[in-house]
């Protein structure tokens, strides 16, 4: 039986911070031997510049109107890729929509609980400017809570949904490679 993913070109993962999109990203392009995009380090590459900085001085609006350029752009190539997009990507604009009306792609949602995310992230705040600043989990949990819940309807219209709790990056890399 074929695999409905081996007939796709572009494999999409998204999520919130932390659900692992880049790591299986990476793992997910090896595995078939095409290019890995993460779209965060794709802008900052283009526009020269981190994300935080470009969000500290020119505004999140122009970044999010810069990321959906960068999407596009990332979109209209024509080889085969794994795109991981960043945790926000796919709430802004129309960006979901038009990342799932493309040809040959298939979105992938990386889903976790917030009491996962909260520990995961928890030891990661320093590497995360957005949460950098959270003083305790309870805070940091709060937090997660209500962006997962201002972005649930945006990532539950990926094509594909995985649960990523108690599973390795291999273990999420196989059940990728394995959907139907």
């Amino acid at each position: 039986m074929e695999n409905s993913l081996e007939k796709q070109t572009t494999y999409v993962l998204l999520g919130y911070m932390g659900s692992g999109k880049s790591t299986v990203g990476q793992k997910v392009a090896s595995r078939l031997s095409i290019p890995h995009v993460d779209l965060d380090k794709f802008i900052e590459n283009q526009e020269n510049c981190s994300i935080s900085k470009i969000i500290a001085e020119k505004g999140a609006i122009y970044f999010r109107k810069k990321e959906r350029e960068h999407l596009k752009s990332v979109l209209q190539r024509s080889e085969s890729l794994v795109l991981s997009l960043g945790g926000g990507t796919p709430c802004y604009y129309d960006n979901i929509q038009m990342i799932n009306n493309k040809d040959h792609v298939s979105t992938i949602y990386l889903r976790a609980t917030v009491p996962f995310l909260t520990d995961r992230l928890f030891n990661e705040k320093s590497h995360r400017p957005i949460i950098a600043a959270i003083e305790d989990k309870t805070e940091l949990a709060e937090f997660i809570g209500k962006h997962l819940l201002e972005r649930s309807s945006f990532y539950s219209q990926a094509i594909h949904q995985i649960d990523i709790q108690e599973k390795t990056p291999t273990d999420l890399v196989n059940e990728i490679l394995d959907l139907a």
